[in-house]
């Protein structure tokens, strides 16, 4: 019996200095905060998707044709502008959240046509240090972690939602009004007004 008091009593002891650590992240793990998590993400994706597009625009669409050609992709030059064109206009929408899940699907297209043509035969990790030489560091080729992590930034997006300052919240409560309105019943922004 005395045992277990001891050890009831240092799990209490131990919860005490606990308490008052959790309490100082309580306010990070509301609602009101974590409605923001999207919002990085959505930085980080979209960002990530133009700036892709917009390298392969600025280095010529023909550059990334004759890439898709030598791995022998049928229709290279039609399938070079539309992965260009997705990841910028895709990456854009991200950005602003809006249509999200509309657009998510050519990207998370692009992302699997590059993780199956490109990035499989050389692993995961997409970091590879092969040397360190006085020229600085030599990397091997990247293998397909970078896209698994853009479709899982994808899938949260869709499945939970664009989060604040996102196009597609505004277009919802427009939609809802709309349908309040054609059916006679007030909707939200009716209510508010």
């Amino acid at each position: 019996m005395t045992k277990s008091k001891m050890t009831y009593g240092n799990t209490e002891a131990t919860g005490s200095r606990i308490g008052p650590i959790l309490a100082v992240f309580q306010p990070l793990l509301s609602c009101s905060v974590g409605r923001w998590a999207p919002l990085p993400l959505r930085l980080i994706v979209g960002y990530g998707f133009a700036a892709h597009g917009f390298a392969k625009l600025f280095r010529g669409g023909d550059n990334f044709t004759g890439i898709l050609h030598a791995m022998g992709l049928p229709m290279p030059h039609v399938f070079a502008w539309l992965t260009i064109v997705t990841e910028i206009v895709g990456g854009i929408c991200v950005l602003l959240g809006a249509l999200l899940p509309i657009v998510s699907i050519p990207m998370a297209i692009v992302l699997l046509v590059a993780i199956f043509t490109v990035h499989l035969p050389y692993g995961f990790s997409s970091i590879k240090l092969q040397a360190i030489t006085p020229d600085g560091a030599h990397f091997g080729q990247p293998g397909y972690e970078t896209d698994l992590l853009y479709l899982a930034g994808l899938a949260v997006l869709v499945l939970g939602g664009s989060g604040p300052f996102a196009i597609d919240n505004w277009l919802l409560r427009r939609l809802a009004a709309a349908s309040g309105a054609v059916s006679g019943v007030p909707g939200k922004a009716d209510l508010d007004a």
